[in-house]
C-alpha cells in the first residue's frame, strides 16, 4: 500500500490521469453558477472520477487571485495535468473548453 496522499497513475495510463481544475468566481453572481455547472456537466461527461474542482471565490479571498494572475472572471485554471491551461468565461461552448483544456471527448 502506498503512503501517497496521490492517486497511484501509471505513466502510461493517461486516462486515468486525475484533473485539477480551479474556478475563479467573484460571489454567487449568474455567470459563476453558469460556470460551475457547465464545468460541473463537461467533467461527468469526459473525466468521469477523474477529476477534483477547487472553487475560488474572489470575494472572500481577493489575494488568491494572484496565484493564477486572474485578470477577469470567472476563470478556470487547469492546474493538473500540467500544463497549466487558462479559460475566461462561462465555459458554455462545450466544444471550446475540450480543446482549451485539451480533453478527448467521450464518444
Amino acid at each position: 500500500m502506498n503512503n501517497n496522499s496521490k492517486p497511484d497513475i501509471d505513466a502510461s495510463e493517461k486516462s486515468s490521469e486525475v484533473w485539477n481544475l480551479r474556478l475563479y468566481v467573484a460571489g454567487q453572481t449568474p455567470k459563476s453558477i453558469e460556470a460551475f455547472a457547465n464545468l460541473k456537466k463537461i467533467c461527468e461527461t469526459h473525466l468521469k472520477d477523474r477529476y477534483i474542482i477547487e472553487v475560488i471565490d474572489l470575494v472572500q479571498n481577493p489575494e488568491l487571485s494572484k496565484d493564477d494572475q486572474i485578470l477577469a472572471i470567472p476563470t478556470l485554471v487547469r492546474k493538473l495535468p500540467e500544463p497549466i491551461k487558462k479559460i475566461i468565461g462561462t465555459l458554455a461552448k462545450e466544444e471550446k473548453v475540450l480543446v482549451g483544456l485539451d480533453i478527448k471527448p467521450v464518444k
